[in-house]
């Protein structure tokens, strides 16, 4: 993959001198469009077959990379800051988070630092990292044999759970419930990397070498969506998460929580504790809890904005666009949170997950579009596409946001307009 420094045509040294400029690695066009309304310039650094005619408008210089690569990265954005000099280095996608704090860091600049960002890549450590401070207590081992995973089972028992250290979309996600899992889980999880990856599927090429065995945490799930100004964390929302399928890939997400409010403090308190453990002072984090008979426990934690669509569900319902606070606060363009605004209604998301197969007819699109009770409606699925068995989130081929007076009228809502829009597949031979 060769690296193109692209310039758009826009003479952004002249013709926006006094702009603030920030340099925006990977991610969706539609954030490199918030960032350009926000009043800021933007350098951004992405995958060559991410990038197209949409970003021309809002990029004034794009550096098309593999951007993983961080030693190759380093030299080339910090020739290109010399020539446009920008303030912050941000990401809002996963794969873009260590090189941004990388390249802060190079080049001096304010941001997260790369000790917490990898920090929170790495569940393994992430999980050291609390144990040793004596929050949210799970039991979990690193390993890379069938040996440890029979150690793991002898020791914690049935049933628990085999993941990727640094993956993160439910991808490579394992419920191991009985002996033949045991046995079998590690040539499972090895298979996966034979799959053809594209670049920013994968966190790093031995994603598939080592993985962490954690302690089976029943119970509902949610995530808690915040933002952190200087070291105060605001929880914007607390989201209700469905999930299902063999790698627990989420189904369905709503917004306003309908956990009881002692049920939410007590998550939002270990939340602030998380955050405050692991040194993020500032701008977006995405955690994920699993609300268990001993009380909450975190599955996850990520400095960036929740994935699935809940930043629309967070902007629909509490007013804030945590993608905006992401990209300008640290410009003083938005003004920080004292508190999460009070919610305004239900706002729920159903993705599409048809049955697994080559499509040969997708329906009911516009009957959806009319009802009045749609905020959004995404197809992937076409005729002659093929949807894959559901093993993580990239395998979904859609969805569907709805609003309702309640989260659980939104969900019903949702639900309904699902089933309306119908993709209906045959078995590919």
């Amino acid at each position: 993959m060769s690296d193109d420094v692209v310039p758009t045509g826009r003479r952004s040294s002249a013709r926006t001198a006094g702009r603030p400029r920030v340099l925006v690695v990977g991610g969706r066009s539609a954030q490199v469009r918030k960032a350009r309304e926000l009043g800021l310039d933007v350098v951004h650094v992405q995958y060559p077959d991410a990038y197209d005619r949409g970003h021309h408008p809002c990029v004034d210089q794009a550096l098309l990379l593999d951007y993983g690569d961080v030693d190759r990265l380093i030299p080339l954005v910090r020739a290109l800051h010399e020539a446009y000099p920008f303030q912050a280095a941000v990401s809002l996608f996963e794969p873009g988070l260590l090189p941004a704090a990388r390249i802060n860091e190079a080049l001096g600049l304010a941001g997260t630092s790369v000790a917490t960002v990898e920090l929170l890549l790495d569940k393994g450590r992430m999980r050291r990292h609390l144990a040793a401070r004596g929050i949210s207590p799970v039991a979990f081992a690193v390993g890379r044999r069938t040996e440890d995973v029979r150690e793991f089972a002898a020791a914690h028992g049935l049933p628990f759970v085999v993941k990727p250290i640094r993956e993160s979309g439910s991808l490579g996600v394992f419920h191991v419930r009985d002996r033949a899992d045991v046995e079998g889980v590690v040539r499972r999880f090895r298979s996966l990397g034979d799959g053809r990856w594209r670049a920013g599927d994968l966190a790093c090429a031995d994603s598939f070498d080592a993985f962490l065995m954690e302690e089976f945490l029943d119970g509902p799930e949610v995530s808690v969506e915040t933002l952190s100004f200087d070291g105060r964390h605001v929880v914007v929302a607390v989201t209700d998460k469905e999930c299902g399928g063999p790698g627990f890939v989420e189904l369905g997400h709503a917004q306003p929580s309908a956990c009881p409010a002692g049920t939410l403090r007590e998550v939002t308190r270990l939340v602030r504790d998380v955050l405050d453990a692991v040194g993020l002072r500032d701008g977006p984090a995405h955690t994920e809890v699993k609300l268990t008979a001993r009380g909450p426990r975190i599955v996850e934690s990520h400095n960036r904005v929740g994935g699935d669509r809940i930043n629309e569900l967070t902007a629909t319902v509490h007013g804030v666009d945590m993608e905006r606070y992401a990209l300008g606060a640290a410009f003083g363009l938005v003004e920080p949170l004292a508190a999460a605004p009070a919610p305004r209604g239900g706002v729920a998301v159903r993705f599409l997950t048809p049955r697994p197969g080559r499509v040969v007819e997708v329906a009911g699109a516009e009957a959806v579009r009319a009802d009045p009770a749609l905020v959004e409606l995404a197809v992937r699925a076409e005729p002659g596409s093929v949807v894959p068995p559901l093993t993580w989130n990239e395998d979904k081929v859609g969805h569907v946001i709805a609003r309702g007076a309640t989260a659980a009228e939104a969900v019903a809502h949702s639900r309904r307009l699902a089933a309306a829009l119908r993709v209906r597949t045959e078995p590919v031979a």
